[in-house]
């Protein structure tokens, strides 16, 4: 009995494979091993590639979104005019043998020539920019919530126990206490006057609380990580900003957006309260 053979079509005659590395990308154009050639990661890399893919006629190309590496070349060909797909790596990775950077490109090549990749999702423009903003402020977040739990602890270990008589330490009442200590305040009963009206904790057991044991080397920590707390809420600030500038220009392009912008009230002069 013979064996059955089976043949694929060619979807996409002019296609090309790149595997993308932190300092190399290989860009296959054929399996041929003249086919195959390795780029560096510069702009006038990207050049060079976009010559070499133009003179073997190709007019798409598939890449692994490998990282964050792929993101600059990905915008580079776009520009230049190629039909280009982002692939997950689960599409390409079922390789047998030995794996290599030259056979990796090829499968890529491959499989894309025969139209057996299919492109990953990616958002808009607007909403990619959108996008990173929000990533970066919540990165800044994170960052914040670490300092605070640095600072507690500094404040503990010198037996400041502001996170017993305060809910937030970093709250309206903490910070101006943090403030006042860091700025050579180490009396807790002068520290406890800095109580915001609302705390539940009268002054007498917030000075009870805040009993300086005389380490010097936590007070330094703590100085550390204070500024480190003021700097961060500064980028929030300023992170916030380049949001409300952002999103101000999107709806000032778009009438569609406009239309669906909620407008403010009106201020009413006798509902103004005194």
């Amino acid at each position: 009995m013979s064996k059955k053979q089976i043949s694929l079509e060619v979807v996409n005659p002019n296609a090309a494979g790149i595997d993308i590395g932190s300092r190399s990308h290989w860009v296959a154009v054929g399996q041929d091993a003249q086919d195959v050639k390795e780029f560096g990661v510069y702009t006038q890399d990207h050049k060079e590639m976009c010559k070499m893919l133009q003179e073997y006629e190709v007019t798409t190309v598939a890449m692994e979104s490998t990282g964050t590496y792929w993101q600059n070349l990905f915008s580079f060909l776009v520009a230049e005019g190629f039909e280009v797909i982002l692939v997950n790596g689960r599409q390409t990775k079922n390789i047998k043998g030995k794996k290599t950077d030259i056979l990796d490109c090829q499968w890529i090549q491959k499989l894309h020539t025969l139209g057996l990749l299919s492109s990953s999702f990616l958002p808009d423009s607007t909403t990619d920019i959108i996008r990173t903003y929000h990533r970066h402020r919540q990165n800044i977040l994170k960052q914040t919530g670490a300092t605070v739990q640095k600072m507690q602890k500094y404040l503990r270990l010198m037996n400041l126990r502001l996170d017993v008589v305060v809910n937030d330490i970093v709250g309206l009442t903490g910070k101006k206490i943090i403030s006042a200590f860091i700025g050579g305040e180490k009396s807790g009963k002068e520290l406890s006057k800095h109580r915001y009206y609302n705390i539940k904790k009268s002054e007498e057991e917030i000075a009870k609380a805040l009993q300086y044991n005389g380490r010097e080397d936590y007070f330094f920590a703590l100085k550390q990580e204070w500024k480190t707390y003021l700097h961060l809420q500064k980028q929030i600030d300023e992170t916030d900003k380049g949001i409300k500038k952002l999103l101000k220009n999107i709806i000032k392009e778009d009438e569609n957006k406009k239309n669906h912008t909620a407008k403010k009230k009106p201020i009413n002069e006798k509902t103004k309260i005194q």
